[in-house]
């Protein structure tokens, strides 16, 4: 394997393409084969075991094409089954959490009202509520399962304004949004809905999600082992998916800003 050998970067759909456009962003020089596993999304309403066989699939699929590293780039799969992948594989993998640490920092020592949205499973596995107990005591947390803004990007209608903003409704109105410092997109699929929350919430309610940090961490860990690609690689970026329908594949490539 060498340094410009591929990372592997895979979600339950769709939505780890937006880790992807930050590695294109930030790692320019690193070539990424993405999977999306549509065929079996959304991961978040389906039990831990089923999740963990699923990752184990793709990730035997990545070994088998010589990647250097792993992004289980979904909350929901790294909170299944990141223990499981981690003790199997000898390569890095990299997890996600809902960036939690980072709304609750931001108040400077200052109580912060913070409401973590993410997919059903995300929120009631034990890994988050050991995160969640890490600051509870000095932070008002509030949870909000938002299952319904995958299958809009799933289906493609991630451009419909009015549907997009009564789902949101249907889950936000329940709070007094002007009280809340920050919003946690605890989920890849709802980094698409920035500009929809950003409509939703007051201008001094910061919305917030783990890409960066993530493709930061990643970063760190390749340079420790010398396995950034080096400077003169032109990186790339291949797309497969378990569902094979045309339209998710364009649906993708248009995603990803191409």
């Amino acid at each position: 394997m060498t340094s410009n050998a591929p990372i592997g970067v895979f979600d339950s759909g769709l939505g780890g393409l937006s880790v992807v456009r930050q590695i294109r962003q930030d790692l320019p020089n690193e070539s990424v084969l993405y999977f999306g596993d549509s065929a079996h999304a959304p991961y978040g309403i389906r039990e831990p075991e089923q999740i963990k066989g699923f990752c184990f699939d793709i990730c035997d699929r990545f070994i088998d094409q010589g990647v250097k590293a792993i992004v289980v780039a979904c909350n929901t799969a790294t909170s299944a089954a990141v223990n499981d992948l981690r003790a199997r594989y000898s390569i890095p993998i990299i997890g996600m959490e809902p960036a939690l640490k980072v709304a609750c920092d931001r108040g400077h020592g200052v109580r912060q009202h913070v409401i973590v949205a993410a997919t059903p499973l995300t929120l009631r596995e034990r890994k988050f509520e050991r995160l969640v107990r890490r600051f509870n005591d000095d932070h008002e947390i509030f949870k909000q399962p938002c299952p319904d803004l995958v299958g809009i990007v799933e289906s493609g209608r991630l451009a419909d304004h009015d549907l997009v903003m009564t789902t949101l409704h249907g889950y936000f109105d329940r709070y007094d949004l002007a009280d809340i410092d920050s919003v946690v997109l605890g989920c890849t699929h709802f980094v698409f809905y920035r500009d929809y929350f950003r409509e939703l919430l007051p201008d001094g309610t910061a919305i917030i999600d783990g890409n960066a940090g993530t493709v930061n961490h990643l970063e760190v860990i390749l340079e420790s082992l010398g396995a950034l690609a080096e400077e003169s690689h032109t990186g790339t970026v291949e797309i497969s998916n378990s569902d094979h329908e045309p339209r998710i594949m364009a649906l993708s490539h248009s995603l990803l800003g191409e």
